[in-house]
């Protein structure tokens, strides 16, 4: 099982490893190609038909009367791929009797890697100080909130047994035959960044700076409907579950399931910001920023038994990877102007995700113990940007 979780988490890093590649081509080509044509006095080519220049590093840094400030303001939508394998629900054959159902393997009917989730909103903001020899600095933050998802497996006709399974004794049912197993998956991301920049040219930067991420990630297990009367055949009752009988009146039940995990990372990154070129009042930016990082990690998770929540929590540190692409059309309003479109890419590896927590969660009929913080989850962000950037 963890050499396909290594292997599907490869696959994503070789996703945003071919776009990074293809920045980079783009990047270095026209570097080449205007080693090999002539250049004028100000070290632009000498082309005049209008066509998209090729450029020199030799082009001056900041030319006089340069804007030495940039504010960018942008509304980012991200969809979130990628996470860990872990089995949430599992069907057994409703004439299996209750305490059966333990011991019966059943046929996965819900994989935390089969949620189906959408995109999510957030700002983007930006602050760009140019300097008259070239270096500069500049100020990021975005974040995505609330981006959640909820599948529910059931009721079944014929009725199965829904069941989910953690380390040592727990097991979870369905306490009435007209419920379904719901997963809720949430997660949140936050990102702040200072780079130092130093401009070789008018089209190509270098940045070098520190980065802090935080990434929250939250599972849920619910019965749904809810209760209508009290489960008290549990206690005295090894029923089929076409035998299962009502009891007294409900409670307020608690989920039976819930973990969240918080990573904060922290670490330096190294990058290429370039103008791949320019046409009129429309340009092509790129960026691709990686890093390693300190992985702040903690997982919490409480379990309820006989419907009463056992907490558990555990924290380590743990070494992660950070990997960013952008691409970003630019069309120049007016001179301190422009209206921008993009497309993000931000890849993060070592991190906890709260599926993950399941197999590090030891039970007891009366106990919950967290043996740990599992770190070996990676998840791909990506998605567009849309906004404003001014220069003065």
């Amino acid at each position: 099982m963890q050499l396909f979780l290594r292997l599907f988490h490869l696959g994503h890093v070789l996703v945003s490893g071919s776009l990074l590649c293809t920045l980079l081509a783009t990047l270095v080509l026209p570097i080449a190609a205007s080693a090999q044509q002539p250049e004028n006095s100000t070290g632009k080519s000498a082309a005049t038909d209008g066509s998209p220049q090729a450029w020199s590093l030799a082009e001056p840094r900041l030319a006089e009367g340069t804007p030495r400030w940039t504010v960018s303001i942008e509304a980012i939508g991200l969809g979130r791929s990628g996470g860990t394998d872990q089995t949430l629900v599992a069907r057994v054959p409703g004439d299996v009797t209750f305490y059966g159902t333990a011991v019966v393997p059943g046929a996965e009917a819900l994989n935390s890697n089969q949620f189906r989730r959408g995109f999510s909103a957030g700002p983007n903001i930006s602050l760009t100080y140019h300097g008259n020899s070239g270096f500069g600095a500049e100020l990021s933050y975005f974040n995505i909130l609330n981006h959640s998802i909820t599948q529910a497996i059931g009721p079944d006709s014929p009725a199965d047994w829904l069941v989910m399974k953690a380390p040592g004794t727990f097991w979870q049912t369905q306490d009435f035959p007209y419920q379904a197993m719901a997963w809720k998956s949430t997660t949140s991301l936050y990102n702040a960044e200072v780079n130092g920049r130093f401009d070789f040219s008018r089209r190509v930067a270098m940045l070098a700076g520190f980065r802090w991420i935080q990434l929250n990630d939250g599972l849920q297990g619910t019965l749904t409907a809810a209760d209508i009367t009290a489960p008290t055949w549990k206690r005295n009752c090894n029923c089929t579950l076409s035998q299962i009988t009502p009891g007294d009146p409900a409670g307020s039940y608690p989920p039976f399931w819930n973990t969240s995990t918080m990573n904060n990372l922290y670490g330096v990154q190294i990058g290429v910001d370039t103008k791949m070129f320019e046409w009129g009042s429309l340009s092509l930016d790129g960026t691709i920023k990686s890093g390693i990082f300190d992985n702040v990690a903690e997982q919490s998770t409480g379990v309820s038994m006989q419907k009463k929540i056992y907490p558990s929590q555990a924290m380590t540190n743990h070494t992660a990877i950070v990997i960013e692409a952008d691409l970003e059309l630019k069309y120049q309003v007016s001179r301190g102007l422009a209206l921008k479109a993009g497309y993000k890419v931000l890849w993060l590896d070592g991190v906890a995700l709260a599926p993950g927590q399941i197999r590090e969660t030891s039970t007891t009929p009366s106990s919950v113990r967290a043996l740990g913080v599992n770190c070996a989850s990676g998840v791909l962000f990506q998605g567009a940007t849309a906004g404003l950037e001014y220069s003065f």
